[in-house]
């Protein structure tokens, strides 16, 4: 499943690296802060291999990113995990190459990537309600019109 996301990159953690009996690896984690209806969100991504974390290297904390990812799940002792791994990371708002698709990516889905700038605005909306707005305590107790 890949999937794309715009937001505000809101923290980096550090850079981890070991090495296993496939060689030399490297991750590092960040944070980034999305609109979600009338809230923002927030989601950790793994950037996985040296590439992806010196691709991450060339954004700061506070610059708007437009990230595709993979969302992987695994199981491990009865408990599920969740993982969203990047694959590609781009200034928010920056025109796609089509031509220019990297290799390893997976084809794209079936279905529409969620993109929030795409929703169109209501044409009008309400206010939220006030105090003043609230009937007081000296309404009568039946006012009900039938």
């Amino acid at each position: 499943m890949a999937l794309e996301l715009e937001g505000t990159l809101r923290q980096k953690m550090g850079v981890q690296s070991g090495t296993s009996a496939r060689g030399a690896w490297a991750k590092q984690e960040f944070i980034l802060e999305f609109p979600d209806g009338n809230f923002t969100s927030q989601a950790c991504f793994t950037a996985w291999g040296q590439e992806k974390v010196a691709e991450l290297d060339k954004y700061q904390v506070g610059d708007r990113i437009k990230v595709s990812f993979n969302l992987k799940s695994r199981e491990y002792n009865g408990r599920w995990y969740n993982d969203l791994q990047i694959w590609r990371l781009s200034p928010a708002g920056a025109a796609q190459q089509p031509a220019a698709a990297p290799a390893a990516a997976p084809a794209q889905p079936a279905q529409p990537a969620y993109r929030p700038e795409s929703a169109p605005a209501p044409a009008y909306e309400a206010p939220a309600p006030t105090l003043d707005d609230m009937p007081g305590d000296d309404s009568p107790a039946d006012d009900l019109p039938f």
